[in-house]
């Protein structure tokens, strides 16, 4: 008998901006002011270095747009660190960023446990799934103790499937997904044989209103976005008038800008120079992100900004080596977490992800009058931020400070 396969698959979808009437100034992404539970402080500073390190690789070898969910994979790489052997899942969490002789695996699991508990929470302003699952072939005996683990530190349900009709089980899959992403999501599980064993995956959906509305009137259906030197696209470019926390920075030239939902979430934009996308992502790190939460101020921003749906699917078993996760994918990597038993197997991990910005409306009136400029700064000029060019996007959760999607947008228009 052949190697056996195991797929893990990360899926994830934003949907963003309808719009609000409401409006408030945005609060700042400051980890002094917003202190996550000690649970999830364990694991969310790891999954953003996580985030950060995968970013740069994916930006080295893929030239156009980017997406991905950092809490999607690294929570898919959390459940199958419960599937392996001892050895294995400490190379997989130390991979991630973990430092295993600092924080407890159990502890890690916590962690996990308590992020994705806290993110499923309900909300009325903000629409966040995330959950984690497993197909399991039939021949497989999983032991109560690990459905048990698997089911309490990561809210993983364990399926019944039948691999050896691989097309059958592959649309179960896919349509299960689907049906999880309200649709968003679709044919995320590339077609596998018959010698799979299992699928593990975790799908994330995130849904929510514009706490400063866009209004649709205001949208102009046609506007050059400058995707290089040498080639420009027509856009919708969305614009408002509207209170933003932002600033420049002069050393890595690029502008940051906060935009708030009405949930607990907000949106990052940073937009490189004319230039310089590459010098801006090789100095991304953590600290960077928390220097310019203490530096944001709140002003008066003429925003420009695409509206756009663009999406991306990787097989990161690779760029996932490159990054420290080795011997993982194709070295005597078993399931032996699942049943007690050793098997070899050959993982492969996919991860589809796809996000919706938009100024979904209803009437343009209602919000034109909380985005006009206050009385008392009339003859002042608003400072603008015109993002015509290609700029990174990071969706923060902000009461678990999880990073929920980093992308880049090169051409808004490639889809």
């Amino acid at each position: 008998m052949g190697p056996a396969w195991l797929w893990l698959l990360g899926a994830g979808v934003l949907a963003s901006a309808h719009r609000d009437k409401s409006l408030e100034v945005p609060q700042p992404l400051n980890p002094q002011l917003l202190e996550p539970a000690p649970a999830h402080h364990r694991v969310t500073p790891t999954i953003t270095g996580f985030a950060l390190r995968l970013y740069k690789q994916l930006a080295a070898d893929w030239p156009g747009n980017l997406l991905f969910s950092p809490v999607s994979i690294a929570s898919t790489l959390a459940l199958l660190s419960l599937a392996v052997q001892a050895n294995t899942s400490a190379l997989i969490l130390e991979g991630l960023g973990f430092n295993l002789t600092e924080t407890t695996e159990a502890d890690i699991h916590r962690g996990f446990q308590s992020l994705i508990h806290t993110l499923q929470l309900p909300s009325p302003k903000l629409e966040l799934k995330v959950g984690n699952s497993l197909f399991l072939d039939q021949q497989l005996k999983p032991r109560q103790h690990f459905l048990d683990s698997v089911r309490e530190l990561l809210g993983a349900f364990a399926f019944s499937a039948n691999f050896t009709d691989s097309a059958t089980t592959g649309r179960q899959i896919n349509n299960y997904v689907r049906e999880q992403t309200y649709g968003q999501i679709q044919d995320c599980l590339p077609e596998f044989g018959q010698d799979t064993l299992a699928v593990l995956l975790n799908y994330l959906f995130f849904k929510a209103k514009w706490k400063h509305p866009f209004d649709p009137y205001q949208t102009r259906k046609k506007e050059s976005f400058f995707v290089d030197e040498r080639t420009s696209v027509h856009i919708p470019m969305m614009h408002q008038r509207a209170m933003h926390r932002f600033l420049y920075d002069a050393e890595l030239a690029c502008t940051v800008l906060q935009i708030e939902y009405s949930g607990n979430a907000l949106l990052l934009l940073i937009l490189p120079d004319p230039g310089k996308m590459k010098q801006v992502g090789a100095a991304l790190q953590p600290e960077m992100l928390t220097k310019w939460s203490r530096l944001f101020l709140p002003s008066l921003l003429d925003l420009h900004l695409p509206r756009f749906s663009i999406s991306g699917t990787y097989n990161l078993e690779e760029i996932l080596l490159k990054i420290g996760l080795t011997n993982v994918f194709n070295l005597e990597a078993n399931l032996s977490g699942i049943t007690g038993h050793l098997n070899q197997t050959i993982f492969r991990v996919t991860h589809k992800a796809a996000v919706d910005m938009h100024e979904k409306g209803t009437q343009a009136g209602a919000a034109s009058g909380l985005l006009s400029q206050p009385p008392a700064l009339g003859a002042l000029p608003a400072p603008s931020a015109h993002f015509n060019r290609p700029f990174l996007l990071l969706l923060w959760e902000v009461s678990t400070q999880s990073l929920l999607f980093l992308g880049r947008v090169v051409n808004p228009a490639a889809g």
